[in-house]
């Protein structure tokens, strides 16, 4: 169960990573990036990104690309298996013994492995570096501060962690990039004491330099696991879109990732074919959603709640705005993971006239009474502008003067400040996960940890979301979800648990995202991860 602060870092992360990106970008002078590839011919990888990072202490280290770092400059207990989402041991060398009670887990360690200082890797590091993570008390801290109790050796290669209660998900969590082992002789457990341009770790690839628009990383020669393709990898930051979309088409990266604009995006998909760029296209773990404020009418009233719902046209966003680089979503669990039902598809589909209007009618209103509600968008998001324009726009032109929506926007800062204070009838919000598991896209919504189905939700997730939805039925599903080892049962819980979602409508699923990475046509073994991670370990030059 996660505290208020916990709740608002998670809810953070997707409202104020725009706002941090920006602020760097703008703090941090960066010289001219040279468009000439450095590393042309050497067995090197050039990748290009707009992305910024601010750390790489994967104690507070928290971010898409900086997890993506600390991804391939380190190793975790357990990972994914690459192009799945079946988790695997990575330093651990099998799944953990989970006691009867749930709350003791012991992990068995992985021998012959040493960090990229030469110290070697045992139990007591493992331990340290879980420790580290829970006490210097860093953004992404909570993750584990909420459940764990101890952690400790319990043999040289063994590892015992218990837990406050009982957490199904536990391993995923456990593959979180900032869980990662790190050298004892160079890190120390300290609150506030982070090494944000240093990065020792036991990982395919060892930090070499860090720079403001330059990382070079070198693979690391005594590496436990298979050695990189390639000899190392330079990151190149650039200042905009338009710098790295410039650099890739000339040849002067090997590799873009992330924040191309849409219409980049395109260009480079309808150029492939000519030029031999390769694309690769996955869907993502991020998810945008509208939150509704069960305590703002007339959004009280679930007959509206449903109305919206059914009109609400997500293949036209698909297509008009996100130019087919999102996918519709019809659940807050995505496509991505098994337990996904499209609760949302059967019981709303897509702009169903019919079904808005008799919701509608049924809730007293009528063309002389027309519903009438307020819908807040983020103003530095442009993406979500154009959304909400022509939700609004499809909306009217298809119920005509029977739902007035009043579009109104404010910057994520404040809107995050002012989500639980209630004021924002209906939202458009986005989440991305912190580990990839059904849990962490329904508990941050859904869960009200103090609150009656009278009054609405006063502490918990859905405070949090702005949402204010309390649902007892819901609460003993999520934790019956955590306790329970058994996956067959787990997903008939998370179905349940959508099948609630979908008739109490407290919030609404509009679409999940795309991860794309562009290789040039000398560039093999590129991939992507649904975790939104590349693995740089696989690129080399043809």
């Amino acid at each position: 169960m996660h505290s208020l602060l916990s709740v608002r870092w998670r809810v953070a992360n997707s409202l104020l990573v725009f706002c941090l990106c920006c602020l760097l970008a703008v703090s941090c002078h960066r010289s001219a990036p040279d468009l000439r590839s450095p590393t042309a011919g050497n067995g090197r990888i050039t990748l290009g990104t707009t992305a910024t990072i601010n750390t790489l202490d994967p104690a507070d280290a928290y971010g898409t690309f900086p997890s993506s770092l600390l991804y391939n400059l380190s190793d975790r207990l357990y990972t994914y298996k690459l192009g799945t989402t079946d988790l695997e041991p990575q330093l651990a060398t099998a799944l953990p013994i989970v006691s009867a009670d749930g709350l003791t887990y012991t992990v068995p360690l992985r021998k012959g492995v040493v960090f990229h200082d030469g110290t070697p890797f045992d139990a007591k590091a493992m331990a340290f570096s879980l420790q580290r993570f829970l006490q210097n008390g860093g953004s992404p801290s909570f993750l584990l501060s909420d459940l764990v109790e101890t952690v400790k050796p319990t043999g040289a290669y063994e590892l015992t962690i218990k837990l406050k209660k009982p957490f199904a998900a536990f391993p995923s969590l456990l593959a979180f990039s900032g869980a990662c082992a790190v050298s004892p002789q160079a890190y120390e457990i300290k609150e506030g004491s982070f090494k944000p341009a240093t990065l020792v770790g036991t990982g395919p690839y060892k930090l070499v330099k860090y720079g403001t628009d330059l990382l070079r990383l070198d693979a690391f020669e005594q590496y436990w696991g298979k050695k990189p393709a390639n000899q190392g990898v330079d990151i190149q930051f650039f200042s905009s879109p338009a710098n790295l979309y410039n650099a890739f088409r000339t040849g002067a990266v090997d590799v873009a990732y992330q924040n191309l604009a849409l219409d980049q995006i395109r260009n480079l998909q309808q150029g492939a074919t000519t030029a031999g760029w390769q694309i690769i296209e996955k869907a993502g773990s991020g998810i945008d959603y509208l939150t509704l404020n069960l305590k703002s009418p007339p959004l009280d009233r679930l007959e509206v709640r449903q109305a919206i719902a059914a009109i609400v046209d997500r293949p036209l966003l698909q297509d008009r705005i996100f130019q087919g680089q999102i996918d519709p979503l019809y659940s807050l669990i995505p496509t991505t993971l098994d337990e996904q039902k499209p609760v949302f598809k059967e019981r709303y589909g897509d702009s169903d006239v019919a079904k808005a209007t008799a919701f509608l009618n049924q809730a007293g209103y009528s063309a002389t009474n027309p519903l009438k509600v307020e819908f807040w968008y983020r103003s530095n998001l442009i993406n979500d502008q154009l959304a909400a324009i022509t939700l609004r726009a499809a909306a009217k032109k298809q119920l005509g003067g029977l739902m007035q929506i009043d579009l109104k926007s404010i910057d994520s800062t404040t809107a995050y400040k002012n989500l639980d204070k209630g004021v924002y009838p209906m939202f458009l919000l986005d989440w991305t996960p912190d580990f990839l598991d059904a849990d962490n896209y329904i508990q941050p919504f859904m869960e009200c940890t103090k609150g009656s189905a009278t009054d609405g939700c006063a502490d918990g997730s859905s405070f949090l979301q702005g949402s204010f939805y309390y649902s007892d039925r819901a609460n003993q599903l999520i934790d019956q979800s955590r306790k329970t080892q058994n996956p067959t049962t787990r997903k008939q819980l998370f179905t349940e648990l959508q099948d609630v979602l979908g008739q109490d409508v407290p919030f609404i699923p509009l679409w999940q995202s795309k991860d794309y990475l562009f290789t040039q046509k000398w560039i093999q073994g590129g991939s992507l991860e649904v975790t939104q991670k590349v693995p740089f370990w696989t690129l080399r030059k043809a």
